[in-house]
Formats: C-alpha cells, sequence, structure tokens
C-alpha cells in the first residue's frame, strides 16, 4: 500500500488551536519543536538521530500521540531559487514516511528556506557561541519552521 502523501502548506482548514509540532530533517539528525497548547508558541523539545530502521519515526510518531498533535510541519529545504534539490527531495520522503505511521494526523511541508541560518543567528543573540550550536541547532531550526507555520495560520484566519 502507498504512503500517504502530505499535504502541502496552504491547503489546510480554518486555523484551529492546539498543539503541532515541526520537524527539521538533517541527514544525521532531526530536530523537533512543539507549540503550545493554544498553537501560538514554539519550543525545543528534542534532537533525534535518523536511523535506518525507522526508530526515530517511531518516536516521532509517539510525541504525535503523547501529547495530542493535531499537525506536523515538516521543513522542505528549498534552494533559494526555489528549486527542489536532494535534501527537499529527502524531507518529503520523510514526510510521507511519518505520515503513514500517523492515524490521520496531517503531515505539512513547508519552505524552510534560511531557517538553519536564522536559527544560528538567534543563538548567537542569545550568547551561544558557534561551536557550542551543535547539539540545539536542529531543534532552534525545527523552532523556527514551526513558529513560522503558527504565525501564517493564525494570520489566515
Amino acid at each position: 500500500m502507498p504512503e500517504p502523501a502530505p499535504v502541502q502548506a496552504g491547503a489546510g482548514a480554518a486555523w484551529v488551536p492546539g498543539r503541532r509540532l515541526g520537524v527539521d530533517v538533517g541527514t544525521v539528525r532531526v530536530g523537533v519543536a512543539m507549540s503550545d497548547a493554544t498553537g501560538m508558541l514554539a519550543s525545543p523539545l528534542v534532537t533525534l538521530q535518523r536511523a535506518r530502521n525507522g526508530a526515530d519515526l517511531d518516536r516521532l510518531a509517539g510525541l504525535v500521540t503523547e501529547h495530542e498533535v493535531l499537525e506536523v510541519v515538516v521543513g522542505d529545504p528549498r534552494h533559494l531559487s526555489g528549486a527542489s534539490g536532494a535534501s527537499a527531495q529527502d524531507a518529503a520522503t520523510y514526510a510521507r514516511a511519518l505520515a503513514g505511521r500517523l492515524d490521520g494526523v496531517p503531515v505539512v511541508l513547508i519552505d524552510e528556506r534560511l531557517s538553519t541560518v536564522t536559527a544560528a543567528s538567534h543563538l548567537r543573540a542569545g550568547g551561544i557561541r558557534s561551536r557550542d550550536q551543535r547539539a540545539v541547532i536542529d531543534q532552534a531550526a525545527a523552532v523556527v519552521i514551526l513558529q513560522s507555520h503558527l504565525d501564517a495560520g493564525r494570520r489566515r484566519s
């Protein structure tokens, strides 16, 4: 049976309050952020190691269930030109695999150009040196992705 395709950004219904999960997919690590129950503020949650056996996807599915998440937002790392490269294809494949593990919870791909750059800038502004950012940069990028989606969703409503 084919895996369900993730919903694209902007295709959703009216904004409703509730927890959402943000995901920054990397080749080695996956940063995860979660919103508060109102869907107003994104906060870092955890960094997972990518696993060939899908353990990271299983853990994400567990977080969705545990926190009663309404929607999962996966960053779509496009080139500045808007073109889709290997990283964007990997993120889309990851999103489809995650959607296949969730029971009706939508998985949304959103443009995340420069999210890691923005996250690194915020961390530097917070006094975290570049060499100390490695442990938290993936979560910080997931926060940027999710907060962008939260803000856009509320503006559309």
